[in-house]
């Protein structure tokens, strides 16, 4: 097979998904490309069929390329549709799910925190952007979040473009060239201050969840820290599973 030597012992199919991976990463297949059909690969790798297929439904489990019966594989893009079913857990009571609309308070570069710095795997005090913006629900302020990312990785990103939209990980993979591939999430609960209550419009103490994620790319390295606390008399965390 046209691959770099791997270990004997890992799996087949794994060396196969972490090349056609690196094709990826690269910018050889970019976000919203279809790339070759399986036969062809199973060829060019010299593999058969089967293990291509295993190797392509594992990036298709981790949201990395879509399956399109009839047409064949598309590497994966973000749109806001994508963006708010995968990464958006925020709903009403009722489980009604809506897009959110942003309006940014704050957007600039600083000295990473110790807790930012661990979060982005990045030297304590290195710059990071920073972003703090409210987010609406069905006209109601319902999340206040701050997320900074590493300002190597993402330059301008603390000026440019002046507005930013509302799904960020959208632009993340188009200006950028980051894509978000998946995130993990711990929830605590927290009671609001003074912040919460000027842009919340809730009573200091009231509880709020405060959801802490860290965004990863396609080869598991963190490209974004977040923290969202949001009311809860009118929404909730909503997952299926």
């Amino acid at each position: 097979m046209n691959a770099d030597p791997t270990p004997s012992y890992r799996p087949l199919y794994q060396q196969i998904k972490e090349a056609l991976l690196s094709r990826i990463v690269s910018g050889v297949w970019p976000p919203g490309t279809f790339i070759p059909s399986e036969s062809a690969l199973s060829q060019e790798y010299g593999v058969s069929v089967g293990t291509l297929r295993k190797a392509v439904d594992a990036l298709a489990s981790e949201h990395v390329v879509i399956r399109h019966q009839g047409k064949g594989t598309v590497v994966a893009t973000h749109d806001s549709d994508r963006s708010l079913f995968q990464f958006f857990h925020f709903a009403r009571h009722d489980g009604t799910r809506s897009l959110p609309i942003s309006r940014v308070l704050k957007r600039e570069c600083r000295p990473a925190t110790q807790d930012e710095a661990k979060a982005l795997g990045i030297e304590e005090n290195a710059v990071v952007v920073h972003i703090q913006r409210i987010r609406v629900l069905d006209d109601v302020p319902a999340l206040l979040e701050d997320l900074v990312v590493d300002a190597i990785r993402f330059p301008v990103l603390e000026s440019e473009p002046q507005t930013l939209p509302n799904t960020l990980y959208q632009l993340y993979q188009q200006k950028f060239g980051q894509s978000v591939a998946k995130a993990e999430e711990r929830l605590v609960a927290v009671a609001a201050g003074p912040q919460e209550q000027k842009h919340l419009g809730v009573e200091i103490g009231s509880p709020l969840l405060e959801v802490h994620r860290i965004a990863r790319g396609l080869q598991g390295e963190a490209l974004e820290y977040r923290v969202s606390r949001c009311e809860t008399h009118q929404h909730c965390y909503w997952n299926e599973l």
